[in-house]
């Protein structure tokens, strides 16, 4: 069967063998971060409805189950925008408690619905929350984000404390640094302070590792983001290379709709699409090269490095 917000699992860092959920369906977000690994934002919006319906995404859950596939570690609500959007993200949590009972249920946001109680409550229904905050300093808020009119990083760090204390799950942070826009001291310490109100349960500070929505944006070079780790009290979080002996011998349909189904959603090397989708490099090679003479996917090789995208995908100047 194909799946349209079934895909992976995928494999993460932070938490395992992840089978994720798309909520949304199309790049629709409360931001429009210039380093977006799924492309520019189609629809900037605060307005929660059911952009997906609840039912076609259990629907598809249940269908991948009956498949016999093997069961990941986690389900994770994410997808190709913010999964708090969707005013239907409580029946999903509720529905895949049914489907996999005594799974972990993971929610990825960009914290900037947690202004809204709603949404607090629905995300309290989580085992995990992975949210993001990448500036607590107004103007790199801004220009790193690019948010809604009306969303500063004050609001959406209250909106965090107020989850915190309703929450008795676990909280991973992620930090993203970008070269020169929010890598300064003064949010270093804005966050240093925010994190020992915070608590989280885990503290992740990473950098680009693909290609953006906006060209100049950049990584940090390794000593920012040690300092950074080093003050926040964190460290190397690098995907755990695991490699299962029933998924390196997929067929090649089956790889190349991993493959497809992972790209649709950020673009990737061939060493990130083997370790993402726990296959050999070989295979992930072939795959590529597979849907790219197909048209399905194209190539670009100017950071050095080839990066397959689905499709066309357009970065900013």
């Amino acid at each position: 069967m194909k799946f349209n917000y079934v895909f992976g699992p995928v494999m993460s860092g932070r938490l395992g063998r992840s089978l994720g959920l798309d909520l949304l369906g199309d790049r629709i977000c409360s931001m429009d971060c210039i380093y977006c690994e799924v492309g520019a934002t189609r629809t900037l919006t605060l307005e929660r409805r059911p952009y997906v319906s609840g039912e076609d995404i259990l629907h598809e859950l249940e269908q991948w189950k009956e498949e016999g596939h093997e069961t990941p570690d986690v389900i994770t609500l994410g997808g190709l925008g913010e999964p708090c959007l969707n005013s239907e993200m409580r029946y999903v949590i509720e529905g895949v408690r049914n489907i996999f009972p005594g799974l972990p249920v993971a929610v990825l946001t960009n914290s900037t619905l947690m202004l809204n109680p709603e949404v607090r409550q629905d995300l309290a229904l989580a085992d995990i929350v992975l949210p993001s905050l990448d500036s607590l300093v107004p103007d790199e808020f801004q220009t790193i984000n690019r948010p809604c009119p009306g969303i500063g990083p004050d609001e959406v760090a209250q909106g965090l404390l107020e989850f915190r204390n309703i929450f008795d799950g676990r909280i991973f942070l992620e930090i993203l640094l970008a070269e020169g826009v929010n890598d300064s001291d003064a949010n270093l310490g804005k966050l240093e302070a925010f994190c020992k109100r915070l608590q989280p349960d885990r503290i992740d500070v990473v950098t680009l590792s693909r290609p953006g929505t906006v060209k100049k944006a950049k990584a940090v070079d390794k000593e920012t983001l040690e300092r950074w780790r080093k003050v926040l009290h964190t460290g190397d979080a690098p995907v755990r290379e695991r490699l299962r002996t029933s998924e390196a011998a997929f067929s090649e349909a089956r790889v190349d709709d991993m493959v497809r189904a992972s790209l649709a959603r950020r673009p990737q090397t061939v060493e990130q699409l083997s370790q993402a989708l726990g296959i050999p490099e070989a295979q992930a090679e072939q795959a590529v090269t597979r849907l790219v003479h197909g048209g399905e996917a194209t190539s670009s090789d100017e950071s050095g490095t080839p990066y397959y995208y689905s499709g066309r995908h357009t970065i900013e100047g």
